[in-house]
């Protein structure tokens, strides 16, 4: 590779890489450019721990005219004797280059590189990508050359790697941003905050469906439990309505102990409320339903079944930033939300599991039974409760 076109390559990655906007897109045309500059690449992939509470790494696998695949790992990989026994974890341990002749035996006790062999891989190296903040990260190179890669070879890819490291890092950071976001504040608050809605006080109004959810008894078994059982517990339980509320496009905007507020917002012109409405209601019945599956567990024992209550509403909400300065909650308020809080308390005295108000009950009245008018705290005139009519023909029985 001339010195020329290995300064090219090094320039373009010190400059962003800025033609490459998704990292899959940054590895391709490096590679494509390395290909161009007779470097005999075969196969080359990156492996790249990552913040996320489910997945322990990504990689981006790039095959010469097959473009890249891009896969996650669980927090399972690094107890795997494929990981163990992988030159990917000698590089992060070590922080150095690893290289290994596959022209005559692979290591025998390396899953990986038997398997690279057998495709007819004959050189491998792995190089560290080493993060600004010593964090190490793993790219490994290919070739299917009979005599492997040559010296110069090896020379040109060990002063790429450290431009390639700058490139991914920034693409990494930005994506480690976004999952946080997405994590800890909902997908639609993350993508607001990131594009820089960031000021106390930016807000919009947002028509939605509100779903405002709490477990029932659960200072009592908090007192009962052990801490760890609590946690577990907690984790349980939302896990039995939250993949239910994202099925239904809604966001998850505030777990508060063992309460939880979604919105599930509907178009400008609410055009779709109903559709809305009764998508909601399909979650609240499989939530519902995942909840009576769940019991509290005490020494391999079942001590109860847990129940919890649901109010859901639909209104106008304001949506955006509140709190104090350097410390700010992305989140809604308004007489909408007031009123599923105060229905959902409601729900408890009622003995119900679901409840709803006019607003959202008539969009799917068949399911719906009226159960009379109640004075709610914080509004001046009764509201009326609707129940789900098969809660309602449950206790005729």
């Amino acid at each position: 590779m001339s010195a020329d076109r290995l300064q090219d390559v090094i320039d373009w990655l010190m400059h962003g890489a800025g033609s490459a906007i998704e990292p899959g897109h940054v590895l391709a045309q490096l590679c494509e450019r390395l290909v161009a500059a007779d470097i005999p690449l075969w196969r080359v992939g990156v492996f790249v721990r990552t913040l996320h509470p489910d997945v322990f790494g990504r990689s981006f696998i790039w095959r010469h005219g097959r473009g890249v695949e891009m896969g996650e790992a669980d927090f399972t990989l690094p107890d795997t004797e494929e990981f163990q026994t992988s030159p990917v974890q000698t590089t992060i341990a070590t922080a150095s280059m690893v290289r290994h002749r596959l022209t005559r035996n692979a290591p025998r006790n390396s899953l990986v590189l038997e398997e690279l062999r057998a495709q007819g891989i004959t050189d491998y190296v792995a190089f560290p990508l080493i993060f600004t903040d010593g964090a190490v990260h793993v790219a490994s190179m290919q070739t299917k050359e009979a005599a492997g890669f040559s010296n110069g070879d090896i020379d040109a890819l060990a002063k790429i790697v450290p431009a390639f490291a700058r490139a991914v890092e920034v693409r990494w950071l930005r994506r480690t941003a976004v999952t946080l976001l997405d994590t800890y504040v909902g997908n639609r608050a993350g993508a607001r905050v990131i594009a820089g809605q960031i000021r106390r006080g930016d807000t919009d109004t947002m028509h939605a469906a509100i779903w405002l959810s709490d477990l029932r008894g659960f200072t009592a078994l908090s007192d009962r439990l052990p801490p760890t059982a609590v946690v577990d517990l907690l984790n349980r339980y939302f896990d039995c309505q939250v993949p239910s509320i994202q099925k239904a496009g809604g966001e998850v905007l505030k777990f508060m102990g063992d309460g939880l507020l979604a919105v599930f917002p509907t178009a400008d012109d609410a055009r779709n409320e109903r559709e809305i409405c009764e998508s909601v209601l399909g979650a609240a019945r499989e939530a519902r339903a995942a909840v009576n599956e769940l019991s509290t567990m005490s020494g391999g024992h079942m001590v109860e079944k847990l129940n919890f209550g649901l109010a859901l509403h639909v209104g106008d909400v304001l949506y955006g930033n509140i709190g104090a300065r350097g410390r700010l909650d992305f989140t809604c308020i308004g007489p909408a939300v007031n009123l599923a809080a105060r229905m959902e308390k409601l729900a408890g005295s009622l003995g119900r599991t679901i409840v709803a108000s006019t607003e959202f009950a008539d969009h799917a009245r068949d399911d719906w039974a009226d159960i009379g008018e109640y004075a709610v705290s914080g509004f001046t005139t009764p509201r009326r409760v609707f129940g789900l009519r098969d809660e309602s023909e449950a206790r005729e029985r």
